[in-house]
């Protein structure tokens, strides 16, 4: 493994450390204030991070090619679907945190590394028997991580599932137009649509009072500025020198990450049955990003 892997490979695991502690800071904001209202400042502190970093490389870019390049109506298009995606799948999660732990959240948020390759699905894409293994696993994985005594799912779990499930379409349209877009710039413009869509709910749903985001300016910071912006700066970067099985499975330890930020900063503890499910659920996340081809070295005597 040369220098420049290993680098990345140390970057990919501070992004996941990041989102995965992302989710503390999540279930911290909505002790204090609404869903849109949380998503509103951290996707509009995202924004303008992003828009900087664009400006910054503009202006760093003498030839000015990046006009001609980046200013195309795919970024765009790719950037507000991707922007309404967000929305929605941040909604879910945000809401469904208020309801769940942050570990369970964490890693039932990460199922998008199973549910991606179903939806492929409709793209006529063949599914690998391993891949149905790992869809059994988390099915088995989920009924001892969010099934209770009553076998009556957790409002927040089911909420959670779903906000994977709309994270998982994004991850497809950025993979259908990502050869045609500028990433900073397409980024913009989806933490823009992000932010659009979060301040209207928020006018309509949500009482605006100011004097509550003192209490959780650190955890808005965080997620705006580190989680949205820094990380995903960092990930466009690692992604250079690392394939992409690699970065989705160093990735995926978000849930990890998740799980034990909620132990620490929330003393939030599972019980054996959740750590079981959890076990399992990351698991099949393993088995899913292995390599399809295995290379078998077999000895022959004459």
């Amino acid at each position: 493994m040369n220098k420049k892997k290993i680098k990345s490979v140390f970057i990919l695991l501070l992004v996941s450390i990041i989102w995965g502690t992302t989710f503390s800071a999540q279930s911290m904001g909505a002790e204090c204030i609404g869903p849109f209202s949380f998503n509103t400042y951290r996707s509009f502190m995202a924004f303008i991070f992003l828009f900087i970093i664009s400006l910054f490389l503009n202006l760093k870019d003498k030839t000015n090619k990046s006009f001609s390049l980046y200013d195309n109506k795919d970024t765009y298009i790719c950037g507000i679907i991707c922007g309404i995606l967000l929305f929605t799948a941040s909604t879910l999660q945000q809401i469904g945190i208020s309801y769940t732990s942050v570990g369970k959240s964490g890693f039932i948020t990460s199922l998008y590394v199973i549910i991606v390759p179903l939806l492929s699905i409709f793209k006529r894409k063949k599914i690998a028997l391993r891949t149905w293994l790992c869809v059994i696993l988390v099915v088995i994985g989920l009924y001892f991580l969010c099934l209770n005594e009553s076998l009556k799912l957790n409002i927040g779990d089911v909420l959670t599932f779903f906000c994977a499930i709309v994270f998982s379409a994004g991850i497809l349209v950025i993979n259908m137009y990502s050869e045609r877009i500028h990433t900073i710039k397409m980024s913009c413009v989806q933490f823009l649509t992000f932010f659009i869509f979060s301040f209207i709910c928020m006018l309509i749903f949500e009482n605006i009072d100011f004097t509550l985001v003192k209490p959780v300016l650190m955890p808005l910071l965080f997620a705006g500025i580190l989680s949205s912006g820094v990380a995903y700066t960092l990930q466009i970067y690692a992604q250079k020198n690392t394939d992409p099985i690699s970065a989705s499975l160093i990735m995926s330890l978000e849930s990890v990450f998740a799980l034990l930020s909620g132990l620490l900063f929330l003393k939030q503890f599972l019980t054996v049955k959740e750590i079981i499910g959890c076990a399992i659920i990351f698991l099949s996340i393993v088995i899913s990003q292995l390599p399809y081809k295995i290379k078998i070295v077999k000895r022959f005597s004459r």
